[in-house]
């Protein structure tokens, strides 16, 4: 789904561009964003909290390169800065959102929405559903549920949140 052009949200332009080498200090950050509130409640030093998040994130980081190696791998950007990541990869019945992330600050201003329904009507172009693992106490999960997701299966702490366009 990489995007050469601007895409206008709520006054926003934002385009999306493959991740590259020289992302990886924002992607980093990005993911600690995204384990702030897991990680304010344990009682560690923050050298050890920030060790522990660069190891799971280049963890997270190699499984997603090795794993899905048809995915596409965009960072949003939003006045020449990185906000954001939309890891997905496309398979014969459906699409895979890998992962959807922004930092804090633009969260809740219709980014991820917008960019999710534009997936959506994708699969639907293409005749497939779309899906995502989701934390179950991941607060986004209320999105997907008004965008009409639903819980098809259960693997630990996550959902596997699934759409298709005639499911009512």
């Amino acid at each position: 789904m990489t995007v050469q052009t601007a895409t206008h949200i709520n006054g926003v332009d934002i385009v999306l561009r493959p991740i590259r080498d020289t992302d990886m200090p924002f992607l980093l950050e990005l993911y600690a964003s995204t384990r702030a509130e897991e990680m304010a409640m344990i009682d560690w030093p923050d050298e050890q909290k920030d060790q522990f998040l660069a190891t799971q994130f280049h963890a997270q980081h190699t499984y997603y390169m090795e794993n899905y190696l048809e995915a596409t791998f965009d960072v949003m950007i939003w006045q020449k800065e990185p906000i954001g990541r939309l890891y997905v990869e496309e398979w014969p019945t459906e699409l895979r959102i890998i992962d959807i992330a922004l930092l804090p600050q633009y969260r809740k201003q219709g980014i991820g929405g917008y960019f999710m329904k534009k997936l959506m009507q994708r699969a639907q172009d293409g005749k497939k559903g779309v899906s995502i693992h989701v934390e179950k106490n991941n607060p986004a999960m209320r999105l997907y549920k008004r965008l009409g997701f639903k819980k098809v299966d259960e693997h630990g702490l996550y959902d596997l949140m699934g759409w298709r366009k005639n499911d009512k």
